[in-house]
């Protein structure tokens, strides 16, 4: 085994191919994602204004939307049919719209409309521009209120009963400060990295298909399957533990440097965070194997995974939710290991429940670790007998 394990070192180190797809792609892609969105949200997302009343009352909205954080007023237009042509064109993401009269027809009462147009093709943009849009029609409404009932000598508690009948006491558990960076980066980055795992995986079995590295000899001049002594399984152990041990200390490189110098919150604990790097590479490493053993093709085994790991990032259940899909789909679920590192995330790590709510999720991820006994064999006839083809 130590004859094994030192000669599948050997191949790590020789061939560039790991190297980037084992540690440097991990921290590429960590460094990216974090960086994309280091400022929590997107900001100063472009928006335009139709003004056709021309008045103070729509010049001050005008500079009260402008001084929100999410967005930024970039462009004046003189229709609506100039700004619907500028979202047409991605110049902005939405418009308001001030109709002629808006500030007499408000204070007369005649309840005029003021209209707000978005584009929702890019989900969190058209969100985040709608809530903006929509809190500065809520207040230029109440505005008007407010100074007529000041005028009517109503107290400032009274106005406040009377526009805020009932007043929201909102509380953001697990993500307070709303920061996309902290939601999102935190499973994009896991997800990314049991693809490549998926990858790896497949390729270094494959590969020794393709050269014929089981039958000819290597620097030690003795073969792949002779060094295990006939011992299939033990050859396919000790050719996967190097990779566990180097994938595994990326992810707590690649978690260190989230949890600990981008401060992300983590309330469960760091070694429930290295607990989860454990279940995420075993499982991810057992499902390649697996695939591997039913298609013992590495470039069809490949696609498959790749496959596998881009539906990944739906079936983990962050941007829609697993309940919600049809009933095959919410079953498919249970083989992709991201859907089961997402619940045992947000449950034990974001909310500190404890690990035996999670027990189903954390014996499903080591059920996919031990996948392989299920195709050892076949893999193994596969690598007496099949003939690669490229």
């Amino acid at each position: 085994m130590r004859e094994l394990f030192v000669r599948e070192i050997h191949i790590l180190l020789v061939h560039p191919i790991y190297i980037m797809c084992m540690v440097v792609a991990p921290l590429l892609i960590t460094f990216f994602f974090t960086s994309l969105m280091d400022e929590g949200a997107p900001q100063n997302l472009p928006i335009g204004v139709v003004d056709l009343d021309q008045t103070t009352t729509t010049r001050k909205l005008t500079r009260m939307i402008d001084a929100f954080q999410s967005t930024k007023v970039v462009a004046h237009y003189t229709s609506m049919d100039e700004a619907r042509h500028a979202i047409q064109k991605n110049d902005i993401y939405g418009f308001l719209l001030f109709p002629k009269d808006l500030t007499s027809d408000m204070l007369a009462f005649r309840q005029p409309k003021m209209s707000f147009y978005y584009s929702n093709t890019s989900l969190t943009a058209g969100s985040l521009i709608y809530k903006d849009m929509k809190t500065v029609c809520t207040l230029a409404a109440a505005g008007v209120g407010q100074g007529i009932m000041q005028a009517k000598g109503m107290t400032p508690e009274q106005i406040k009963a009377t526009l805020q009948p009932i007043a929201l006491d909102t509380h953001l558990i697990g993500n307070p400060w709303v920061n996309y960076n902290f939601y999102l980066s935190a499973m994009l980055i896991p997800n990314t990295i049991i693809l490549l795992i998926f990858l790896v995986t497949v390729y270094s079995l494959g590969i020794e298909i393709k050269f014929r590295m089981r039958r000819e000899n290597d620097r030690d001049n003795k073969g792949w399957l002779e060094m295990a002594h006939g011992d299939f399984g033990m050859a396919i152990f000790t050719k996967i533990l190097p990779q566990t041990l180097v994938f595994i200390c990326v992810f707590i490189l690649v978690y260190s440097y989230l949890f600990g110098w981008l401060h992300f919150p983590h309330p469960g604990g760091f070694w429930r965070i290295v607990l989860l790097a454990f279940l995420s590479v075993v499982s991810a490493q057992g499902f390649g194997v697996f695939i591997f053993g039913l298609i013992p093709s590495m470039r069809m085994a490949m696609s498959v995974c790749s496959l596998w790991g881009v539906l990944s990032f739906s079936m983990a259940g962050t941007a829609f939710p697993v309940f919600a899909m049809d009933a095959p789909l919410q079953s498919i679920s249970w083989m992709f290991p991201m859907r089961h590192y997402y619940l045992i995330y947000q449950l034990c790590i974001l909310n500190t429940y404890p690990l035996t709510e999670v027990l189903i999720n954390i014996f499903a991820m080591l059920s996919l670790g031990f996948l392989p006994l299920l195709v050892i064999k076949r893999i193994e006839r596969a690598f007496v007998n099949y003939a690669y083809e490229p």
